[in-house]
């Protein structure tokens, strides 16, 4: 099968299939809504996905499952053949998905009221989750330039390890400022946070969506000690609601406070469907990717096209990795409850800035994921919605 603009240019029809983006928007928001929202995407996975699950399903009956030895193969050899990084299989422990690996992280590595640093604006549930876990948050804002790129703060990183932080989670792709964060950049963090001995966790859930000249740097290629990685296929070959993730850790003491917190929560992984699925998308997805992501440079620079024609007081931050752009519309004047009253009014559907921290009032995230035509018609609706 040919992985070509053709076939992602097809989408695929998911109202009826109890899918969050789709179904759940049309039932809050009214049927000719069209989603740019929630991150996943309008593309089918790749074929060897289905196969797998269906020979599976053939099966009659679907009792305890194990995770066996091809299951962690599977993921080390896609991480080792994608991003030269070498896992040894102790290091891998499986989870539903990576949000439960941040609280999972945060149980095992700080104590209740100890503060987490995080970098907004940044995906929600890191925030929530230093919450959820009765742990105090401790914001470093990321900095921003006058091409709306962002770049680490390293002296509020510090003021925040000065001021007695344990922990700090780190966004790597960075969701939503489209951030690839450099070895540069990591290396001078991980300096850091030695020099404090706090402990990262780095969520590395967008590593395969990073654009050239841009390389995904896994933060287990810089540092194994003090340090743990949190991964999954369900971004990349759109299997999210088959809830399949892992952590990645060699350091045994991290590991194995990690894996406590796991027996006390009673967290298990092994989904039967998921295992199948993941293994398939791992060992024989490759060329499905690598269409993909050549498609999904193309609407990249179609979003940046339209933003610039359409709406010219707007501003899209650099992608360099994601499928998500950071779309700043500040100085259109109007705050969130506001922009998003309009853009649903205009029958397109975003995710509003603030679930990223109060820094991100006035802006949207853009997923751009979907069918060209379907991107282009989402941000027609959107020139409606300020306009109007």
């Amino acid at each position: 099968m040919s992985f070509d603009q053709e076939y992602f240019d097809a989408g695929l029809y998911r109202l009826g299939t109890r899918c969050e983006k789709w179904d759940m928007a049309r039932e809050e928001n009214g049927e000719g809504i069209v989603p740019l929202w929630v991150a996943d995407m309008d593309f089918p996975s790749p074929p060897a996905v289905q196969e797998a699950l269906l020979r599976r399903a053939a099966h009659p009956t679907y009792g305890y499952t194990a995770e066996l030895p091809d299951d962690i193969q599977a993921l080390a050899d896609f991480w080792k053949r994608r991003h030269g990084l070498t896992i040894t299989r102790d290091a891998v422990t499986m989870m539903p998905c990576v949000v439960t690996g941040l609280k999972l992280a945060i149980l095992a590595l700080t104590q209740p009221g100890d503060k987490v640093i995080i970098q907004s604006p940044v995906y929600g549930p890191f925030r929530m989750s230093v919450a959820a876990t009765g742990r105090t948050l401790a914001d470093a804002p990321l900095l921003r330039d006058e091409n709306g790129r962002y770049s680490m703060n390293l002296a509020a990183i510090e003021d925040q390890l000065q001021a007695g932080a344990k922990l700090m989670l780190l966004c790597s792709p960075h969701n939503p400022v489209s951030r690839m964060w450099t070895r540069e950049e990591l290396t001078a963090l991980l300096a850091l946070l030695k020099k404090y001995n706090v402990p990262l966790v780095s969520d590395e859930i967008h590593a395969d969506f990073v654009y050239a000249p841009n390389q995904f740097v896994p933060i287990l290629t810089l540092e194994t000690k003090n340090v743990l990685s949190l991964c999954a296929a369900s971004k990349t070959f759109n299997l999210a609601g088959l809830q399949q993730a892992s952590c990645l850790c060699e350091d045994e003491a991290i590991r194995t406070a990690f894996r406590r917190e796991i027996e006390k929560t009673g967290v298990r992984s092994g989904n039967i469907f998921a295992l199948e699925a993941t293994r398939a998308a791992y060992n024989e997805g490759d060329a499905w990717l690598d269409g993909l992501m050549a498609y999904l440079d193309g609407n990249r620079k179609l979003l940046a096209k339209l933003i610039a024609e359409l709406l010219p007081k707007a501003r899209l931050t650099p992608m360099e990795a994601t499928y998500l752009g950071w779309l700043d519309l500040t100085a259109y004047g109007f705050g969130e409850e506001e922009l998003m009253r309009r853009t649903i009014a205009a029958g397109v559907q975003f995710t509003g800035g603030r679930f990223f921290g109060d820094s991100g009032d006035g802006f949207l995230r853009v997923n751009i994921a979907c069918p060209r035509q379907q991107l282009i018609e989402g941000m027609k609706r959107l020139v409606k919605a300020l306009e109007g």
